[in-house]
């Protein structure tokens, strides 16, 4: 379990290649996506932290984009959007969305409007919450399932307290794996963070490429080390730029 993993050490600047989940990573969950609290010095640590690892941090994450680029205001590093199918700072992965997007967007909001369930629309799909009710996992899992084989384009990817519609073929670790070709992160070492399952294959990746995963929060995982919180993770980054 994540409880007898240890801390990881310290950031080595000159070594390694920082790449960072936001939702219950480098921020605390919310009861809705757009409730998410950002602390007012995070955009600026992470410039700073970014500039001392010579470009090598990235945030990648399962948010569309454009929260992120709004959420983060300030800090103008890469970014990785929509499990890998979007980003800044690279070529776009999916240079087009995928044709049913807006009819999988439809039915995902009418079966949350019908059903009472909160529906978050992303860039390239969507995803069904059930936060509020957990009694309600079965239901969206299923609905979820049966939409998957109308959209063939579109693959399930399961989420802390939801479920989302996201591109098929595109993930995180795919997406550390394109950053990796990058000149600022060509030849260091990967260091991953992320709380969920869907960070999962990037915390292996990390592992099985000379590098290492940190869980935050608990349940298991790839990853090698553990911290228990958000606020645990932003202290170990702060940590890196102070020295």
């Amino acid at each position: 379990m994540t409880g007898n993993k240890p801390a990881p050490p310290a950031i080595e600047l000159a070594r390694d290649a920082v790449f960072l989940d936001f939702d219950g990573c480098l921020v605390e969950i919310a009861p809705r996506p757009d409730a998410v609290v950002i602390p007012p010095d995070l955009p600026a640590m992470l410039t700073t932290l970014a500039e001392a690892l010579d470009g090598a941090l990235a945030v990648v994450s399962g948010r569309s984009l454009r929260d992120l680029e709004h959420f983060l205001s300030g800090y103008a590093g890469p970014m990785v959007g929509s499990h890998g199918a979007e980003a800044r700072g690279m070529d776009p992965p999916l240079a087009e969305s995928p044709a049913e997007l807006t009819a999988l967007q439809a039915e995902l909001a009418r079966f949350a409007q019908t059903q009472g369930l909160l529906y978050e629309e992303k860039s390239h799909g969507g995803a069904l919450h059930f936060r509020a009710d957990p009694t309600r996992q079965q239901e969206v899992e299923e609905f979820t399932a049966a939409l998957a084989d109308r959209f063939p384009a579109f693959a399930i990817q399961p989420a802390k307290m939801a479920v989302e519609l996201r591109p098929e073929g595109y993930s995180k670790d795919g997406a550390l794996a394109l950053l990796s070709e990058l000149p600022d992160f060509s030849g260091r070492r990967p260091v991953y963070a992320g709380d969920d399952r869907t960070d999962e294959p990037a915390l292996a990746w990390a592992e099985a490429n000379e590098g290492y995963g940190i869980k935050i929060g608990e349940g298991e995982s790839a990853a090698r080390f553990h911290l228990p919180e958000p606020e645990d993770l932003r202290a170990w980054l702060a940590a890196a730029v102070r020295g």
